[in-house]
């Protein structure tokens, strides 16, 4: 039947079918959009506590390749003066940009080492503008961690959270300088946990990785979490080109409260040793070791005179806890046990031929951790005629049988790569004198002959070796 009516109802009914779900659909979209979490208190909360950080680096002389550039030059031109700007431009310094944070009224600043490492000159503006010079209290190489102190009072401080908490999915924001843009912030997703970074050896802290553009200048800036409390400090990137590819690593607030209270208190960091050699159990060790499934830390070797040895650790044992905190993949045993002070009394949850052990250890002392310190006090690197630049060991290395001066750079052309030196080998004599230090260097290559030959005696990876320089 064609009534009119009907026929009304069919054209009117698809449309007002189409409005109500676009009316539907508007209602879900704004009620999505209103569950996004809305950052401004938070960074109007935080952002007096976070500092922009600049550092100088004098110009050190590296070598005798400028001075020999120099003489060439002179040689190819006897009556022309060196090209305008020359000895400004080689003795141009060097700066750089980070980012940090107060975590105290009295003025101490958190950022990362490699922010601050090997500066001459550190410089902290406040997000009110004050610029302050700044003190380093100590560094950390192994968790790139750096403690700062301004002469400031009544300062802005950020609080901290409990990285143990975090959640991957949970919305995380930074707050820092990239590209030295001051107070820039970014927001992003956790996408990750307890990752070590890729090709890093050691693995002394257990990476927060989140999706939030990070990029250069973002170093040393806080992470927080939608409370406003910073549960990590961001530290690096992976990046074929540079820049921000969605992939950042914050070291977890947990490590850099335990590193900064060491730094402040003695300006250096302790850290466990187990001393042994291990690798992730993938799934034909596994398979060979009868494990319901891969995980734990293999052990491939337990060093002699080591912690683990005298707990009665054995090569092919499998580590499945620490302290009672279960080993999914190699990489977190160090980081567990880099957490423990030394000389405290741990227990090694071990399955070996099939048995599950629990084994007291004492942990050790990890060697080297004197990097901790930042010595102002050490002299810049030194260079010479012979091609080669060196630079003073740590109190240390000095300990060990290795005294003497460390190379830093070697020159393709030059006698020392000419004789096999190498990047890394400390220099313990030269032409049949000792060094033990930059000073006794340096007087030893004043009084080198013009020419000939001259025995160096070096330690490479712990083994002495002579070589023979020849200078002509």
């Amino acid at each position: 039947m064609n009534h009119p009516v009907l026929n009304l109802f069919r054209v009117v009914a698809p449309l007002l079918l189409l409005a109500a779900a676009a009316l539907h659909g508007s209602l879900a979209g704004a009620q999505n959009l209103s569950s996004l979490p809305d950052f401004t208190a938070l960074v109007e909360r935080n952002g007096p506590a976070i500092v922009n950080i600049k550092t100088l680096q004098r110009p050190t002389r590296r070598s005798g390749s400028t001075d020999e550039i120099e003489e060439l030059l002179r040689r190819l031109s006897p009556d022309e003066a060196l090209p305008p700007g020359y000895q400004e431009r080689r003795a141009r310094p060097r700066g750089g940009v980070g980012s940090g944070f107060i975590i105290s009224e009295d003025g101490y600043v958190i950022t990362n080492h490699h922010v601050v490492y090997g500066a001459d000159q550190i410089t902290v503006t406040l997000n009110d503008r004050r610029v302050f010079p700044a003190e380093v209290i100590g560094t950390d190489e192994l968790s790139d961690m750096a403690l700062l102190k301004i002469a400031a009072t009544d300062l802005p401080a950020v609080a901290f959270g409990d990285s143990e908490e975090v959640k991957v999915g949970e919305w995380v924001l930074a707050i820092g300088s990239p590209f030295g843009l001051e107070f820039s912030a970014a927001a992003g997703i956790v996408s990750a946990k307890g990752r070590s970074v890729p090709g890093n050896q050691t693995n002394y802290v257990s990476f927060i990785q989140t999706d939030v553009a990070i990029n250069q200048g973002n170093s040393g800036g806080p992470l927080f979490n939608l409370a406003g409390e910073v549960i990590g400090i961001n530290s690096q990137i992976l990046s074929s080109s540079g820049g921000s590819n969605g992939v950042s690593f914050a070291i977890p607030s947990s490590v850099a409260l335990n590193v900064v209270e060491q730094l402040r208190e003695t300006g250096s960091v302790s850290r466990g040793l187990l001393g042994v050699l291990i690798k992730d159990v993938d799934y034909a060790l596994a398979e060979a070791f009868t494990m319901p499934r891969p995980y734990g830390a293999f052990v491939d070797e337990v060093q002699a005179g080591s912690p683990a040895e005298a707990a009665g650790v054995e090569n092919n044992d499998i580590i499945i806890a620490f302290n009672q905190r279960s080993i999914e993949a190699s990489s977190q045993l160090p980081f567990y046990v880099g957490q423990v002070r030394p000389g405290t009394e741990a227990i090694l949850t071990v399955v070996r031929d099939g048995d599950t052990l629990e084994l007291p250890v004492i942990v050790g002392s990890l060697p080297g951790s004197g990097l901790a310190a930042m010595d102002r006090a050490i002299e810049p690197p030194r260079g010479s005629s012979l091609g080669l630049t060196v630079s003073q060991l740590s109190e240390e290395e000095r300990d060990s049988p290795g005294s003497g001066v460390r190379i830093d750079e070697v020159d393709e052309d030059g006698p020392a790569a000419a004789a096999g030196l190498a990047s890394g080998d400390v220099i313990v004599s030269l032409n049949h004198r000792p060094v033990t230090d930059l000073q006794t260097f340096g007087s030893v290559t004043d009084d080198l002959p013009d020419s000939g030959f001259v025995p160096v005696r070096i330690v490479r990876d712990g083994r002495g070796t002579t070589l023979v320089l020849e200078i002509k």
